[in-house]
């Protein structure tokens, strides 16, 4: 089997844009309404973004409707948020506590538990989300 270099290169690529994007429009948002409620719009923004530069970019070769695609990418994604929180909890609230480790803990088991689910996210869009004939 050969490793796709090219799409989870461009995958990571879109990754990093739709994250800036969420970022970026969270702050933006935040000027005119609560921060709960920016980080909400601002995930939408992120997944949008994500979803296009996937399709257009990465997963190219598509044989799943459009609504398909949607779905799929909406699910793989529930399930990297999943993931991210049970990662970031157990270093945070678990592991980093019995290892005496305390430098910025919670931002350092974050960071490992958004980078956890990039392998299985691109996995998933690539079998469900963004199917290939």
């Amino acid at each position: 089997m050969k490793f796709p270099s090219y799409q989870l290169t461009a995958f990571a690529v879109a990754g990093g844009l739709a994250a800036a994007a969420n970022v970026g429009s969270r702050i933006v948002f935040n000027r005119w309404m609560p921060y709960a409620t920016a980080i909400v719009l601002a995930y939408v923004v992120g997944m949008i973004v994500a979803f296009a530069l996937n399709r257009l970019f990465v997963f190219r070769e598509t044989v799943n409707p459009l609504h398909h695609q949607a779905f799929w990418f909406i699910i793989v994604n529930l399930a990297a948020v999943l993931q991210t929180l049970v990662v970031s909890l157990l270093l945070a609230d678990l592991v980093f506590p019995h290892t005496g480790f305390r430098w910025h803990s919670e931002t350092v088991a974050h960071a490992f538990g958004v980078a956890v689910p990039v392998i299985t996210s691109f996995i998933g869009h690539k079998k469900l989300s963004f199917r290939e004939g």
